[in-house]
Parts: C-alpha cells; sequence; structure tokens
C-alpha cells in the first residue's frame, strides 16, 4: 500500500469515526431534554426544542457559507485535522488497554443491593430517589433519570413506567422484580434423568 493510499484510508476511517461520534454526541444531548416528570407530548417538547435548535443552526451555518464561501476552505481544514486525529491508528499497548472514558463494568448484584437499600421497606422506589442518592453520595454528577433507566436496562435490572411509590406513579423499580432472579445470570442446570437400567 502506498503512502497515498494509506493516508486516503486514515482520512476516510478518521472522517468516518468523527461522523459517528459527532451524530451520537448530538443525539445524547437530544435525548438529555426530555422530561421524566411529565408524560405524553409534554415530555418530549424539550427534546423538539432542541432538534429546532440544531435545525436553526445548520440552517445559519449555511446562509453564512452561502454569504462567505471563504468560510467552506475553513470549515473544510477543520474537518480533515479533526479526522486526521480520529483516523490515528492505536498503539499496540492501546489497544490492549480499555478506553479511558469507558465506564467501570458494575457488579449487578452491587446495584440490586443498592436499590434494596434505597428502597428500604417499600414494594418499590422512583428512579429519581435512586439518582439524588447516588448524587448525594458524590456518583452520577451531571446525570439524569434517563441514563439511569438507559444504564439499568442494560444490566437487565427491570424498570417501569409505572411505579407507585405515595401514590405518584413514574420510572422505578419493583422489589419483586429486583427478588427474582436477572435473565442475565446463568440457570442451574436441572439435574439431567439418569438413563442407567
Amino acid at each position: 500500500m502506498t503512502r497515498l493510499a494509506r493516508a486516503a484510508g486514515r482520512l476516510a476511517d478518521g472522517s468516518s469515526a468523527l461522523t459517528r461520534r459527532t451524530g451520537a454526541r448530538l443525539a445524547a444531548w437530544v435525548a438529555r431534554a426530555r422530561r421524566d416528570d411529565l408524560t405524553g407530548w409534554r415530555a418530549s417538547l424539550g427534546c423538539w426544542l432542541r432538534l429546532a435548535l440544531l435545525t436553526l443552526g445548520l440552517y445559519l451555518l449555511w446562509r453564512l457559507v452561502r454569504f462567505l464561501p471563504a468560510l467552506l476552505w475553513l470549515l473544510s481544514a477543520g474537518w480533515i485535522a479533526a479526522a486526521w486525529r480520529a483516523g490515528r491508528a492505536p498503539s499496540p499497548e492501546a489497544a490492549d488497554r480499555p478506553p479511558a472514558d469507558a465506564p467501570e463494568v458494575p457488579d449487578v448484584e452491587a446495584v440490586r443491593r443498592l436499590l434494596l437499600d434505597v428502597m428500604g421497606d417499600a414494594s418499590g422506589v422512583h428512579l429519581r430517589a435512586v439518582l439524588a442518592h447516588l448524587q448525594q453520595h458524590g456518583q452520577w454528577e451531571g446525570r439524569k433519570v434517563t441514563d439511569l433507566r438507559v444504564h439499568l436496562e442494560r444490566l437487565h435490572i427491570p424498570v417501569s413506567r409505572s411505579v407507585k411509590v405515595a401514590g405518584t406513579p413514574t420510572w422505578g423499580v419493583r422489589r419483586r422484580d429486583l427478588e427474582a432472579p436477572s435473565p442475565a445470570e446463568p440457570q442451574e442446570a436441572s439435574p439431567a434423568p439418569s438413563t442407567a437400567a
């Protein structure tokens, strides 16, 4: 492979990675605007507002480039530089290490115990109460209930949107779901029937 082909491949890979990363960040930014204390279309008004802001920003950028076409050279140079950095092949040492921003995989049992502790004697707990508990202990700063819900679902902990605590139904976890065996846990194999006569 020639040097020019390697450079083109690095730019293509970096541009693809940069597009995915930017899209994921924008989608997460829009999703964080969803309100968990509301239901129906009112809960997603913030998401629509952020989508409108993104659309307006893209329209204004397009108008600015139409007015100042030389600005496109500057934007292209910035994109190429970012794509070049993103397309850098990782070193062999870095390939063996997990990424620095990768979250530590928690112990599912520890998360269950935490949920049961926060729940106390109640039959369920709202996710906003769990998030408040975590933030009081210096964890999950800057996160929202939606982030916690997605995190629990990744751990195969059942989350319901109609958990009623103190007469108010919203996103939460029920005690009966925590005390049931997790689908992620291996089930004990039932003893095979004996074939000996």
